[in-house]
Parts: C-alpha cells; structure tokens; sequence
C-alpha cells in the first residue's frame, strides 16, 4: 500500500468516525482502531525490508547481535507504545495513554540493560 493509499484510507476512517461519533460513539472508536490496524499492518511489509537492510549493515559492521537485537526491540516497543497511546487518546482516555506511555519507558529501560553494561564496561576500561 503506498503512501496516498494509507493517507486516504486515514481520512476516511477519521471522517467515518467523526459520523459515527454523533450517533454511535461505542463505533467510533472501534472503527478507529480498525482504520489504525489496517495503516499498521500494511507498513509491516515495509519495515521488514529496513530491518533485512539494517541488519545487513550489522552483519558488515560486525556489530554483536545481542546489541542489534535489543536496539531493534526498543525501536519497536517504541512504535507499538505511541500506537497503543494514541489510541487510547482517541478513546478519550488520556490517563490511560500516559500508563501506557510510561510502561513503555519502562520496558525500554529494562531491555536496554545489556546496552547500558557494555557502555560502562568501556567507561571502565577507558578510567584509570
């Protein structure tokens, strides 16, 4: 799906759910999460094939797999965290959104351990 596609596909489900709002808020924000799903899924394609080429590079750079793999699962935790907060803002529940946001920080801080332990390994080396 290109760009136009998922950007029409966005207005059209904001339209359709601005509609429905009046009438039905409980479908609003079902189709909301349909419209969001469907944008989702269909750049998933897309973000594989950056991750087939950035994993290349890693293999070249001869970058530790353990490091590529965790930087890879922040990025992602960190897309998943602002869809699922954005939903919930939809939804009108901005304090559910801001938990969300804050376990997704907090998930990124823990699955960065192995990270933060090489820097201050090197730190170490580096200090007299």
């Amino acid at each position: 799906m290109d760009i136009m596609q998922i950007v029409a596909l966005g207005i059209i489900g904001a339209i359709m759910a601005t509609i429905l709002k009046e009438y039905k808020p409980e479908y609003a924000i079902q189709l909301s999460i349909v419209a969001g799903l469907v944008i989702f899924i269909s750049i998933l394609g897309k973000f594989n094939q950056v991750l087939e080429v950035l994993k290349g590079y890693a293999i070249k750079a001869d970058i530790d797999i353990l490091y590529f793999s965790t930087i890879l699962k922040i990025v992602g935790i960190a897309y998943i965290t602002e869809f699922g907060a954005q939903i919930c803002r939809d939804a009108g529940e901005s304090s559910i959104a801001t938990k969300v946001e804050l376990a997704g920080k907090v998930l990124i801080m823990a699955i960065a351990v192995p990270i933060y332990a090489a820097l201050f390994d090197i730190i170490l080396k580096i200090m007299p």
